[in-house]
């Protein structure tokens, strides 16, 4: 697998696209919490990439860009399922038998999973200490920022240790989606068109997952209230629409290791948003976790920043 350079583009439009992600992202946990509510949670995944993916190749059609070219689109459809339909519907699925603050914490390890899958970057990501120590930095704020919910533990049900098994194995997949889309995305094509099809394969996907799971059953259209509808729609359009391109065009011309501190951001932003729109406190602990969590995204970048002010020469000499 080859490593391509990252592409060219503006500080501004990789300020505001991590900006979007790492907040837009955090406040998506709110929002399935509400559409989970009421709807069934493969439902929930279906409704949202459907919609999404539909809605954005009609865009791209719109604009007059290509959307028919098995070449763009096989690893789109690829790292599509990889990403939002194995990896988005490990952690919905999961989120049934676990606590969100357990889920937390094991996301927050995929950071771990793209230095260890990202073979083509192993030379640079191992051979720089504040990578290293940053991801383990990071680990350790989410521990301190989930401490209290944690002293409970899970109950010992043996569907919760199936659920954090799966959560484990969609974390990887998504890394793997992540890297997969990064390397293998035909160069120069639409990243609007790629993320189209990846959310409507992902959509497809949760379609029959949603049958063989029996939600349908017991599933009653005109039962689910406005508040349901209201977190679908926030899925489709923040979390969708604009979080996930954000974060696709971002695989394209950032380092993967870099684009992955959402991973330690968006558990940040929802404790944010407990706070300030559910009337949760925070405790000293709580708190001590965001300063290191902030610390930790800092650490991970220093390097990619060196090698932009320093050039790559000095950057090797430093780490």
């Amino acid at each position: 697998m080859s490593t391509p350079s990252n592409r060219p583009a503006s500080t501004m439009m990789v300020v505001v696209a991590f900006a979007i992600v790492y907040i837009v992202w955090g406040s998506t946990y709110f929002f399935i919490r509400m559409a989970v509510e009421h709807i069934p949670p493969m439902l929930v995944g279906a409704l949202r990439f459907l919609l999404a993916g539909v809605l954005m190749l009609l865009w791209c059609l719109f604009k007059k860009e290509r959307l028919f070219s098995w070449k763009t689109m096989k690893p789109a459809i690829v790292s599509g399922l990889l990403l939002l339909g194995t990896g988005n519907g490990a952690l919905i699925w999961s989120e049934q038998y676990i606590p969100s603050s357990l889920a937390a914490i094991l996301l927050a390890a995929g950071p771990v999973w793209f230095v260890l899958l990202d073979k083509g970057k192993w030379s640079e990501n191992f051979r720089s200490r504040s990578t290293i120590v940053g991801l383990i930095v990071g680990f350790i704020g989410v521990l301190l920022l989930f401490a209290e919910q944690l002293r409970g533990g899970i109950s010992g049900n043996h569907m919760e240790t199936v659920a954090l098994v799966v959560l484990v194995l969609g974390s990887i997949s998504w890394a793997s989606g992540s890297l997969y889309s990064k390397y293998n995305t035909v160069p120069g094509s639409s990243n609007a068109v790629n993320a189209g099809w990846q959310m409507l394969a992902a959509g497809i996907a949760f379609v029959p997952a949603s049958l063989i799971s029996g939600e349908w059953a017991s599933f009653r259209l005109s039962q689910v209230p406005m508040s349901s509808w209201m977190g679908i729609l926030y899925l489709v359009t923040m979390g969708s629409l604009v979080g996930y391109s954000a974060f696709v065009w971002l695989l394209q011309v950032r380092p993967a290791t870099q684009v992955s501190t959402h991973a330690y951001v968006n558990p940040v932003v929802a404790v944010l948003l407990g706070v300030f729109f559910a009337g949760e406190q925070m405790t000293i602990l709580q708190l001590s976790g965001l300063g290191v969590i902030l610390v930790s995204v800092l650490l991970i970048n220093l390097a990619k920043y060196r090698g932009v002010v320093l050039g790559p020469k000095k950057t090797m000499a430093t780490e």
